[in-house]
């Protein structure tokens, strides 16, 4: 996927991680609870990578993780 914003996908990414590994997930017990692939997770947080998430996803997460959809979206 072509970006103008690579980094602002990164800290994405990296912030799903972290509150992931907080709650206790792995990746895939994460996707699981999420409804997607381990894949997809994987893809999400790895570093380098620009997978897209849709508004729908991005709030199952915040839901999953328990944290509000504003801190995933902080620089």
């Amino acid at each position: 996927m072509r970006t103008d914003y690579p980094e602002r996908y990164r800290i994405l990414g990296l912030k799903i991680a972290y509150y992931r590994k907080r709650a206790g997930y792995t990746q895939e017990a994460f996707a699981e609870k999420i409804g997607r692939s381990n894949n997809f997770v994987s893809q999400v947080e790895g570093v380098g990578t620009t997978k897209g998430v849709s508004l729908e996803t991005l709030f199952k997460m915040a839901d999953v993780l328990g944290v509000a959809v504003n801190e995933l979206l902080k620089d």
